[in-house]
């Protein structure tokens, strides 16, 4: 067994496709969340940011995904724990983000969101 970022994460990530804005001091990266967990995230990009890099994150899930009402824009802080710089020929080159919780409505709302999507995951490989 290797020790790889996926091998170390206290929770499984879902797979997704979220349109995400980062913003870290001067920098802006518009990328693609393909997996995410309650306590973090894989954020697909050509050009990932260093280790230690604080990030302040946007994005607003699909409503397909949300459930319920239409889906709002969620507003987070996170940090870069790993990225794929250095890697030769990474199949999906990106950085692993890990939140910071700040605000307790927010982290119940990344909390349903996941809930949702486990389900739905869950929900569509059940045949008929």
């Amino acid at each position: 067994m290797t020790d790889s970022p996926a091998n170390r994460r206290a929770e499984p990530r879902l797979p997704v496709h979220f349109e995400v804005d980062c913003t870290s001091g001067d920098t802006f990266l518009y990328a693609h969340i393909t997996d995410i967990s309650s306590m973090g995230i894989f954020i697909s990009t050509d050009k990932p940011l260093p280790v230690g890099t604080v990030l302040q994150l946007a994005f607003t899930p699909r409503a397909d995904t949300a459930g319920g009402p239409a889906p709002q824009r969620l507003e987070l802080t996170g940090e870069v724990v790993w990225n794929t710089t250095g890697q030769v020929a990474p199949d999906k080159p990106g950085m692993g983000v890990r939140f910071h919780h700040a605000a307790p409505k927010t982290r119940s709302r990344l909390l349903e969101l996941v809930r949702a999507i486990a389900y739905l995951d869950v929900a569509t490989d059940i045949k008929p």
